[in-house]
């Protein structure tokens, strides 16, 4: 940050690196910034999710303090990132490749570089689990997601029979999301009961829209090219019901991302990080856990949160114990303000400009694909879609880096649904690159900068 000024000359050697984002890393990276150790926050980028954490791939948050009428939760993330940011924070938006705890100064391999650091916090988050049955994988992203905020408005699950299976709060949300989109929706549950909570429970019971199978398992799925039908087993594994579902969503539970820890630092049998009790320390000194990697039991936003300040508090005093930290000084009592996504505003024919470098809408998309003598990208996404929110803004920096060589468009498939159709897209985000009215290569999910960047500096 340009009114931070470091104490020290030793600048390779950080204070503290949180490695991860979510509700947990945005708000460790905030206490730290505010207590002056100038951290540095690895987001993460696709291993074990995407920069944000679960919340990127939820609606409604209902149950965060300070928002009465609830807040998406892609916005919640980019509010605490901007608040992590505004007050010195450091962003790396990449994957941590390697961890060694094994000698101090710590050290964190990331983008190709090592960093080392007196103190870690460790806020990577958890996984969706998938179930594992036959031609699970020959329909995933063909009726299979794992995500309804991010899939359900795709062409595929309009005014169809769609599935959920699990009965948490996850399971629920998603069941009531997936109305809006299709004919019908069916939950498939395990259990004779929900495991959401009672608000979230009623509303699903009282939605004519879902029907509740109770005490039913997923048994196997058929269909070509896309999912046509699944068929449910009962707990006992005895064949039930057949289902003509054009979609199942997973929300069937997470697994703790602590592949870079294993053999450096204690898990239970769940695969979660062990911390001392009441306290956010690891069994190693000065590393430190926070959000669902160290939490089986609660795994709510609030209580990630509220781990993520433990952690930074805790690594503060354990620099100032063992006087580690250097610290930095403000030249500027108070930053600015925190800078808010762009969103990309829908062009027309009155203020479509060939030239520019990022344009929304159908208008752009025609006028491009037909005249313009540059690579075009073409993103679909919804607008609730957080690995959307995540892979814009890498997007616009390629773009940005090859100065006006190549152009991109985005399309919002609640707007256009239509040219989603017609362009075969099954899920968002995904990326089109045209060259010459060709198309040269798709992209589903969130990709590595580095090689949509090589895909259309090929083309150049």
């Amino acid at each position: 940050m340009a009114d931070l000024e470091v104490q020290n000359s030793n600048n390779s050697l950080e204070n503290v690196v949180v490695v991860g984002s979510g509700p947990a890393g945005y708000t460790a990276a905030l206490y730290a910034a505010r207590a002056n150790l100038n951290p540095i926050l690895i987001t993460g980028y696709q291993e074990g999710g995407i920069p944000g954490g679960q919340l990127m791939t939820t609606t409604h948050v209902e149950n965060f303090p300070g928002f009465p009428d609830g807040i998406m939760g892609p916005e919640l993330m980019d509010r605490m990132r901007a608040q992590a940011v505004r007050w010195g924070t450091r962003l790396i938006e990449a994957d941590a490749t390697a961890i060694d705890l094994s000698k101090r100064p710590y050290s964190v391999q990331v983008d190709g570089e090592t960093i080392s650091s007196h103190s870690l916090i460790i806020a990577t988050g958890a996984s969706a689990n998938r179930l594992g049955i036959p031609d699970e994988a020959k329909f995933w992203s063909h009726g299979i997601s794992a995500c309804a905020i991010c899939d359900g408005a795709t062409p595929q699950f309009r005014n169809e029979q769609l599935a959920v299976v699990g009965g948490g709060d996850s399971a629920c949300e998603e069941a009531v999301y997936l109305t809006k989109y299709g004919s019908h929706v069916h939950l498939i549950v395990r259990r004779d009961s929900l495991r959401a909570s009672k608000a979230m429970a009623d509303r699903v019971l009282a939605n004519s829209q879902i029907t509740v199978h109770w005490n039913r398992q997923l048994g196997s799925l058929a269909g070509t090219d896309w999912l046509e039908q699944l068929s449910l087993l009962t707990t006992e594994g005895e064949p039930a019901e057949t289902l003509a579902v054009r979609g199942i969503f997973y929300a069937i539970g997470h697994t703790p991302n602590t592949r870079l820890l294993e053999g450096q630092l204690p898990l239970d049998n769940k695969g979660y990080l062990i911390t001392q009790a009441g306290s956010p320390a690891t069994a190693k000194e000065g590393v430190f856990a926070a959000g669902d990697v160290a939490d089986s039991q609660w795994r709510q936003a609030i209580t990630a949160a509220a781990s993520g300040c433990q952690a930074a508090l805790a690594a503060e005093r354990w620099l100032s114990e063992h006087n580690l930290a250097t610290t930095v000084s403000r030249q500027v009592v108070d930053p600015i303000a925190a800078e808010q996504p762009l969103k990309t505003e829908e062009v027309t024919e009155e203020n479509f400009n060939p030239d520019a470098l990022w344009q929304g809408g159908s208008y752009a998309l025609r006028k491009l694909y037909h005249n313009s003598k540059k690579p075009l990208l073409v993103i679909y996404t919804s607008p609730d879609c957080g690995p959307c929110h995540v892979f814009k803004p890498q997007l616009r920096r390629i773009l940005n880096e090859l100065e006006g060589a190549a152009q991109g468009v985005e399309i919002n498939l609640n707007d256009h649904n239509d040219i989603a159709t017609q362009a075969g897209v099954t899920g968002t985000p995904t990326l089109q690159l045209f060259m010459g009215k060709e198309l040269k290569q798709q992209w589903r999910g969130v990709q590595q900068r580095s090689s949509v960047k090589a895909a259309i500096e090929a083309l150049l």
